[in-house]
């Protein structure tokens, strides 16, 4: 988790160097160039028969949605906090339980509903509709969040059929076209002083996802997912150290709403978990009996 927390913030880093010589489009299409050359080296030596699915169609949705988070996400890093950036990315997994009912019939119990609230109250604390103009840029990475939590739950729908590199796979074949056509149109060649941030950038956004899987690997995620809030507090102090941003009063607080609702969510997960061990274990010693 330590690397999943240094890659996320490297890769935001990245991001914003980038960000003042070329397009979030041209910034997509070259991320997804690398990662697609890196999955594929990587599906040469375990064997390309992985890639074969029966939902093309699953696939093609899920990476549009994924590709318009990507897109909320790159845009807000060149006008916005970085703190405010991840504070708005944290309601991705209150907007992946919505989805997640509407599409998958999972139950949402009451806990859920204070979450999502909480999630819902900490945007409206941070974007503060009415008091000032609303950044363009929050907007785009709250419709971005949402794109993403369509996304998380697409890729449970795949993760039962699909190798987690076939998922890869198709994000980045599908998302490199998607970003690559309408960046020709304003293309900047980069220099060579561009390409370690942009290699950065394609390596990151692998690194991260990959530590993530193997903590998920060798421990409970009820210790892992709470490692992964610390993002938050240490995106802070990047962007306190290296653009000398600062966190103002609703910031704090909308963050704070936002991650109570996903401290919520995970406790209720937890709960549900040890009760269903228990009724395991009653079973197991009736049985015996």
């Amino acid at each position: 988790m330590l690397g999943t927390l240094l890659s996320f913030s490297v890769m935001a880093i990245a991001a914003r160097q980038l960000s003042a010589d070329f397009s979030t489009l041209q910034i997509l299409a070259i991320r997804s160039a690398i990662g697609l050359l890196v999955v594929s080296m990587m599906l040469t030596r375990s064997g390309w028969q992985q890639v074969r699915t029966r939902q093309p169609g699953t696939h093609l949705l899920r990476n549009l949605a994924h590709y318009l988070g990507q897109f909320g996400w790159f845009y807000a890093i060149g006008f916005i906090p970085l703190a405010a950036v991840f504070a708005i990315e944290f309601t991705v997994p209150l907007w992946t339980l919505l989805f997640a009912a509407a599409l998958l019939g999972e139950r949402i119990s009451l806990p859920r509903i204070i979450a999502v609230l909480l999630g819902i109250g900490g945007v409206l604390v941070i974007l503060r509709p009415g008091a000032e103009v609303l950044h363009t840029a929050a907007v785009v990475m709250l419709g971005g969040a949402f794109a993403y939590g369509l996304s998380h739950t697409l890729t449970k729908r795949l993760a039962p059929a699909n190798t987690p590199l076939c998922i890869l796979f198709y994000m980045m074949a599908i998302q490199l076209p998607l970003g690559l056509v309408p960046a020709v149109f304003d293309w900047v060649t980069p220099g060579v002083t561009h390409w370690p941030w942009f290699l950065l950038v394609g390596l990151t956004g692998l690194s991260a996802h990959y530590c993530m899987v193997r903590a998920l690997m060798l421990a409970d995620a009820s210790v892992v997912i709470p490692m992964d809030l610390l993002r938050l507090p240490l995106i802070a102090l990047v962007g306190f150290v290296a653009y000398g941003e600062t966190v103002d009063f609703y910031l704090a607080v909308g963050a704070g709403l936002i991650l109570l609702g996903n401290a919520l969510n995970l406790l209720w997960d937890r709960q549900k978990t040890m009760d269903m061990r228990i009724e395991a274990q009653q079973d197991d010693s009736s049985a015996k009996q």
